[in-house]
Formats: structure tokens, C-alpha cells, sequence
């Protein structure tokens, strides 16, 4: 099973504009964020999948969605484990 899941944006790449590193439950990768219309700037949230992010979501409902996906387990720590393997370069 393939979920987005909500990061919080900490910092977009000086060099490339459609990367930002975002911190998802203590892990920390870089996305590409080229697919939103409004960039997004650090502290704001985003829904990710296979490494782009989706679309812009607001902090509340980031944190609603990674409680639910804390308490269904095994499907969510797959998805932590896919982005830690993930690498855009």
C-alpha cells in the first residue's frame, strides 16, 4: 500500500528552488516540490508521495493524518521506511 503522507517543510535548496528538506516523524528528506502551484516556505506543511509533494496542508490537519497513520502501524512504518531508503539528488 501507497500512502501520502504530511511533512513539515524545513528548508528549500538555495540552489534548486523545487527541492526542500521536510521532516516527516524525525526522519528528514529532500522532495521535490515542483509539482505546487505555491511553493511552500519552512514551518508550512505538505502531503508527500514517492518523494513530491502533493499539495499544501495546514498543520492541524498534517497532525491529525500522522496520528491516524500512527495507529494503523504496520502500513505506516512502511511508508517511513520507503522514505528513508528515498533519494533525490
Amino acid at each position: 500500500m501507497c500512502l501520502a503522507i504530511p511533512g513539515e517543510v524545513v528548508e528549500i535548496s538555495a540552489d534548486r528552488p523545487d527541492i526542500a528538506r521536510v521532516a516527516v516523524s524525525g526522519v528528514k528528506r529532500l522532495i521535490n516540490i515542483g509539482l505546487l502551484g505555491e511553493k511552500p516556505v519552512p514551518g508550512e506543511w505538505v502531503l508527500i508521495h514517492v518523494g513530491f509533494a502533493l499539495s499544501k496542508v495546514d498543520e492541524g490537519e498534517a497532525k491529525a493524518v500522522l496520528d491516524f497513520l500512527e495507529g494503523i502501524g504496520k502500513s505506516y512504518e512502511d511508508e517511513l521506511a520507503a522514505l528513508r531508503d528515498s533519494r533525490i539528488e
